[in-house]
């Protein structure tokens, strides 16, 4: 991947689409909850990780194809590639914001997360 900054554009990445929200979409629809969230690079879709219960980021790259996945946390700037399965710390700045708010709990989102959580992760 290209040094954070650079103007080469890379497929998959599209650094000017914002994120969908502040939380899974497809959590937020059901009225679920999620362990920590990831941004789709292509299309900016926020899903839940791989260790949250439904697993939504990994879904959309299965249904989408898109292959980059950004953290949606605060504080992190590393990459997904689902096609490698390879991670790489930082690379080209998507458009703000960069994770969701800093007081939104993880897991969270807040008053939804089922006391035994940890029961229910991969």
């Amino acid at each position: 991947m290209s040094a954070s900054g650079s103007t080469e554009p890379i497929e998959g990445i599209d650094p000017n689409v914002p994120p969908s929200g502040t939380g899974c979409v497809e959590c937020e629809a059901a009225r679920g909850w999620w362990v920590h969230l990831r941004r789709c690079a292509q299309c900016g879709h926020v899903g839940c990780c791989d260790t949250s219960p439904e697993q939504h980021a990994s879904k959309h790259f299965a249904a989408a194809g898109h292959p980059f996945i950004q953290s949606f946390e605060p504080g992190e700037d590393w990459y997904w590639d689902f096609r490698s399965e390879e991670m790489y710390e930082g690379g080209p700045e998507l458009a703000a914001p960069h994770s969701h708010p800093a007081d939104q709990p993880v897991p969270g989102p807040h008053g939804r997360v089922p006391r035994d959580w940890q029961d229910h992760i991969h």
